[in-house]
């Protein structure tokens, strides 16, 4: 796209990096992609695979992250029709960043914790 930046600056406010940063710091988005991340899911495999996510939410998140790039997804012609999602190159270039956050997340879980009823306890 002529005129736009070929990298952006997160700390300036014009910036459309927090466009992308918005959609990359959803919560729906880490767990897609992160789902995805081991390969191609259908719907209800997918919404299965997140948990606790309903319906139109989960439909919304795919629809903005295949807007994005993120995702693909391919409608096959039978009766019911299959619709399968996958991750495209772009997609899977997030898949890594994230699972550094989830083994984070999922490695300081009970540290967190911890500080917060810490926390709760000192103020209350």
């Amino acid at each position: 796209m002529e005129g736009l930046p070929l990298r952006g600056d997160l700390f300036d406010p014009d910036c459309p990096t927090r466009v992308v940063l918005d959609r990359i710091g959803d919560k729906w988005t880490v767990l897609v992609v992160s789902a995805l991340s081991t390969g191609t899911l259908r719907f209800t495999e997918l919404r299965a695979r997140v948990g606790g996510v309903a319906p139109k939410v989960l439909t919304q998140t795919l629809r903005a992250l295949e807007r994005d790039g993120i995702l693909i997804r391919t409608i096959y012609a039978q009766v019911p029709p299959r619709v399968e999602y996958q991750l495209t190159d772009l997609g899977r270039s997030l898949a890594q960043p994230i699972a550094a956050i989830q083994d984070w997340a999922e490695g300081h879980v009970g540290a967190v914790l911890a500080a917060r009823n810490s926390y709760d306890s000192s103020v209350a």
